[in-house]
Order: C-alpha cells, then sequence, then structure tokens
C-alpha cells in the first residue's frame, strides 16, 4: 500500500470514529423478569438533559418500530420537571432501546385523573383507565351514610368517568360503563389503613386537606392528610401519598404516620369482607393479601388486592366484616404499599387465580424492575 493510500486509509478510519463518537445517545430499557411489561418507567429530569439538551419541545421513538412513546413530565408539585416518565412495552428478558428527537411530540391522552369534589360532601376521587376510587370528605361524617374506608368504582370503559358519572348522579346504575356497588360502610374498603388498639381498628376523621401534585396524562398523584386523633393513649397523626399510572388496577401508597409517646404503634390494612363462598389469598410470610368476593347476583365479582413494596406482614385477623393484616408503624417512618382492585365484567380477570397471579406478579415486579440506560 502506498504511503498516500494509507494517510488516505488512516483519515477515513479517524472520521468514522470520531462521527462514531458524536452519535446522539439512546436510552435502553431492560425487562430483567421472564414476562413481558407494560409500565411506566421514570427517568430524573437532571439526567435526561444532561444527555438530551433541555429542549421544551421533543419526541421519544421506539428505534426498532418508529412509533413514538408517549410521555409525561412529572413535577411532584414542584411546579417544575422532576422526571421524565416513559409509557413503554417491554417483552419478558428483553429490551428496548427509544431516540429523543426535537419536535412537537404527538398529544397524549389523558389516562389518569384526580380532583375534589364539593358537590359530593368532600369527596376526592381520581381513576385511570381501569378503574376508579374515592375517599370520604368532611362533610360525610355524622351522616347516616357515612363510610369509613377507600370506595372501589367498577369500570368497564378504558375513558375518564368521573366527571361524567358525578354530573349525572346516577353511578350505582351501570349505564354500560360500569358503576359504584362496592360496599365499604364501616370497614377499611379496598385497601385503607388505619391503627390498631388491642385489637380493634382506631380510625380517624376523614381527611382534612388535599394535594394534587401532578395530574396526568399517564400518572396522577396527590397527598391526604389527616387531623390528629387518639389511638389508645397514643395521639397520632397521618399522610397519604397516592399515585395511580396509567393501567394500572393498583394505587400506590405511602403512608407516614406521626407517632408520639415511643413513636410506633401497630397498624392493620384492609379488606371489606362479604357474606358467601369468596376466595382469599393469605400466604404467612408474604407481603401479598387478595380477595376475590363472592358473585353479585347482579353485579358481577369484584377482586380487591393489597401489595406491600418490600415487606412481609406481621399477622392476620379475620372479622366478620374484614380481613386485616397487620404490620408496625415507626414515627414519620413511610409505609409503602398498593391497593386496588378490579372488576370481572371489565373482561382483565375472569378468576381468583388470574387475580391473585396479578398480584403476585405485580410483587415480582416490585423485586425486579425494568432498568434504564442512557448511552
Amino acid at each position: 500500500m502506498s504511503r498516500k493510500n494509507a494517510f488516505f486509509l488512516l483519515c477515513t478510519v479517524l472520521w468514522l470514529a470520531c462521527g462514531n463518537q458524536q452519535q446522539a445517545p439512546k436510552i435502553v430499557i431492560s425487562n430483567p423478569a421472564g414476562a413481558d411489561r407494560e409500565e411506566l418507567v421514570s427517568i430524573p429530569y437532571a439526567e435526561f438533559t444532561d444527555a438530551f439538551g433541555n429542549d421544551s419541545a421533543f419526541r421519544v421513538v421506539d428505534q426498532a418500530s418508529g412509533e413514538e412513546i408517549p410521555y409525561q413530565l412529572e413535577t411532584r408539585g414542584s411546579g417544575e420537571a422532576q422526571a421524565v416518565l416513559l409509557y413503554v412495552h417491554v417483552p419478558a428478558s428483553g429490551e428496548v432501546t427509544l431516540a429523543v428527537e426535537p419536535g412537537e411530540p404527538a398529544p397524549v391522552k389523558a389516562r389518569t385523573f384526580a380532583r375534589y369534589v364539593p358537590e359530593r360532601f368532600d369527596d376526592f376521587a381520581w381513576e385511570n383507565d381501569m378503574v376508579a376510587f374515592r375517599m370520604y370528605g368532611k362533610a360525610l361524617e355524622g351522616r347516616p351514610d357515612d363510610a369509613q374506608g377507600l370506595d372501589l368504582w367498577s369500570k368497564r370503559t378504558a375513558d375518564l368517568v368521573i366527571d361524567k358519572w358525578y354530573a349525572h348522579g346516577d353511578y350505582h346504575t351501570d349505564h354500560g360503563e360500569g358503576m359504584d356497588y362496592y360496599s365499604v360502610g364501616q370497614t377499611l374498603g379496598a385497601g385503607d389503613i388505619a391503627p390498631l388498639v388491642d385489637g380493634q381498628l382506631a380510625y380517624a376523621k376523614h381527611y382534612r386537606t388535599y394535594e394534587i401534585l401532578d395530574n396526568g396524562p399517564l400518572r396522577t398523584t396527590f397527598r391526604l392528610d389527616y387531623e390528629p386523633w387518639k389511638a389508645g393513649d397514643k395521639t397520632v397523626s397521618v399522610s397519604k401519598l397516592y399515585s395511580l399510572d396509567a393501567g394500572a388496577q393498583l394505587n400506590r401508597v405511602e403512608v407516614t404516620y406521626k407517632v408520639d409517646g415511643d413513636g410506633r404503634v401497630p397498624v392493620a390494612v384492609g379488606i371489606a369482607r362479604r357474606n358467601g363462598e369468596g376466595a382469599l389469598l393469605k400466604d404467612p410470610g408474604t407481603g401479598v393479601r387478595g380477595y376475590w368476593e363472592p358473585e353479585h347476583p347482579e353485579h358481577g365479582v369484584t377482586g380487591v388486592g393489597i401489595v406491600l413494596e418490600d415487606d412481609t406482614f406481621e399477622s392476620d385477623i379475620d372479622e366478620p366484616t374484614q380481613y386485616l393484616a397487620v404490620l408496625t408503624a415507626e414515627n414519620e417512618q413511610p409505609i409503602v404499599y398498593y391497593n386496588g382492585g378490579a372488576w370481572n365484567r371489565a373482561g382483565r380477570f375472569s378468576t381468583a387465580d388470574e387475580w391473585f397471579d396479578y398480584l403476585k406478579t405485580h410483587r415480582e415486579k416490585l423485586a425486579a424492575p425494568l432498568m434504564v440506560t442512557i448511552n
């Protein structure tokens, strides 16, 4: 090879190497689990902008399919972006590679929503494309129809229905989108939490203040705060931080108690119990509890579940009106768990085994989260 050709070859190699170094970074999302995943992943906003710049308009695209990936800028109530939430599909034991491009993203349809409902006794209600919930407010206290825990609305539409159902007021009747037939009464309902005193629940009054931190389109997060009350000889107060993601049957709940005295109080997460033959998932030594209710002759079957993020329940108490799973709350130390439910007429779950598998798989996914790298 002549010196001229060798020099030309060297320049070409160096040019290609420099070109490769200047390639735009990619987002690689890996799934360590042996099941397909469809969920949100979070990238800290500072890391995202360090890699891709801080352009106000950008698109995220699946490199293999060319499909645009929906995303949300999560603020966590700060007024500024704290994270980029990406809604992704990742195959079992596989990965997807995403590119970030400048340009206006396609509009993202709202799949989560929450609001204060003053027109219905201070309810606070929230939903996603799978299910809806509500907590009761101060104006309901003392009424004959007062109730305690988490209410669960059964949906069979991906549309957001809270505003529509409250507007017509007839949400105890199924008009083709679902209904509210879940009965809470004097129980913790679909997975609420309360202190235990000598084996009995010490219910708080209803929430007193709320703050919506993010309100969709893919994740809604809000906080409910309760005024102090007596749990036996201790004064306690509680703050509950709820997040609900698109496509999920379960809320993420971060519960923080303030406890005077020795700073410890036993608490129970509860599920309302029905008359008749239902199915119960209650494996000792696990952080998963599930209930597939007896079939309602007119309305079908509701499944309810609770999943601790990284702990196990200490014991169980079966009361005539509810099932309780017990653990200990430490002063100002958050308890993180998931609660929620499903309706067989929505078409996603038709048996107790299917519902219980979902709850156990949810716990497994928490232990093996999707892994995100930028390179």
